[in-house]
């Protein structure tokens, strides 16, 4: 639970910090800041939900976790009939 909590507060600071980047990009291109204002609103909710997805994602399925591993040991049987005469 500890780090679910964490992920939380990570997304959204990051959000706070890419929602601003975002406002003030959409103000510079357009010269309209409430473009940049609405823009902002609208990536502020996706971004923030698609990013504690991959999060947690990244958490659970991280390529570079440990792996168990596993020790298979064959079993061979190999059986002869031979006519005996």
């Amino acid at each position: 639970m500890k780090t679910k909590y964490r992920h939380i507060i990570k997304t959204i600071s990051w959000r706070i910090v890419g929602t601003l980047d975002t406002i003030a990009l959409g103000w510079l291109i357009t010269g309209d800041p409430m473009v940049g204002v609405k823009i902002g609103g609208i990536e502020l909710v996706t971004k923030m939900v698609f990013y504690y997805i991959h999060e947690r994602l990244w958490f659970k399925f991280s390529p570079f976790q440990k792996v168990k591993s596993i020790e298979i040991k064959p079993q061979l049987k190999i059986t002869i009939n031979e006519d005996v005469e």
